[in-house]
């Protein structure tokens, strides 16, 4: 993501994110089906020699086709400085809590739509797809409302998830309205994506490489964090609709955690249409 905005105009760098993540999406909804059907096909080698062709004909690409950029002139100590902003930190929980309801529910599909829903197992699959599907829209969605302005692209980016899952713990039972929420999820999941990674650069503009870092690891710990939470639910008897009530909650509290870290960003600084910070006014 740090090469992609490096090599566009400043007002393009949520399309560019969106376009670097646009590799990640679709290689789950292509990448995994047909690696399935080669498994079964050809034996379970032939996935990974493609697999293999596909990382080496990449390797080449970057090689030939991505810009070399000037390296970074400050050292890792100074690097590391930067995550003493509070702002940097508000960022990444933004990640964490804001893509934690994606996996609360995700984790758990299949239980749901079979034991819930009332889908059989082999249409599984196929709500996958869709969920994939839903998900580079709401990537190019995202990378599009970043473009404009990224806290309001969170704010609504996150207030959609949370609203879709509170939808789809109502009627998770009607067949109809799960596949097309489950669309909808995978939408706004993605939506997600790009002004959470975009807020992070931002907020630690001197050490772009390591907050890129960090928040992919961010991106990955609310993976985690919505899955336990979620599994703890079941565990306790709550049932396969307490996902998406835990993916609710997790929403609600991504939500507070982008809106103090809106309240504090407009406290500390105006950015005026001409790029001159001066101080806040003081209520």
């Amino acid at each position: 993501s740090v090469v992609a905005t490096e090599v566009v105009p400043p007002q393009k760098r949520g399309s560019a994110i969106a376009l670097m993540f646009t590799g990640l999406t679709l290689a789950n909804v292509l990448g995994v089906p047909l690696g399935t059907w080669l498994g079964q096909a050809f034996g379970w080698r032939s996935t990974f020699w493609l697999v293999a062709a596909i990382g080496v004909a990449g390797l080449i690409g970057v090689i030939a086709l991505v810009p070399s950029l000037p390296r970074p002139t400050g050292s890792v100590l100074r690097e590391l400085a930067t995550f003493r902003k509070g702002a940097v930190w508000l960022a990444l929980a933004m990640t964490v809590f804001g893509f934690a309801p994606v996996f609360a529910i995700i984790t758990f599909i299949s239980p749901i739509m079979t034991g819930v829903a009332g889908f059989s197992a082999g249409a599984v699959p196929v709500v996958m797809v869709l969920f994939g599907v839903g998900m580079v829209i709401g990537n190019l969605l995202g990378g599009r409302f970043a473009d404009r302005a990224v806290m309001p692209s969170i704010y609504g980016s996150v207030a959609a998830l949370t609203l879709v899952a509170l939808v789809l713990a109502l009627l998770a039972r009607n067949q109809i309205a799960f596949v097309v929420l489950i669309t909808l999820f995978g939408v706004a999941a993605m939506a997600t994506a790009t002004p959470l990674q975009t807020r992070v650069l931002d907020a630690a503009s001197g050490a772009p490489v390591l907050a890129s870092a960090a928040n992919i690891g961010a991106f990955n710990l609310g993976n985690a964090l919505g899955s336990f939470l979620a599994g703890l639910t079941i565990q306790a008897g709550f049932g396969y609709t307490a996902p998406a009530w835990t993916s609710v909650l997790l929403g609600v509290v991504g939500l507070g955690v982008a809106g103090l870290a809106g309240w504090q960003a407009r406290r500390r600084r105006v950015v005026t249409p001409g790029l001159t910070r001066v101080p806040a006014a003081t209520p």
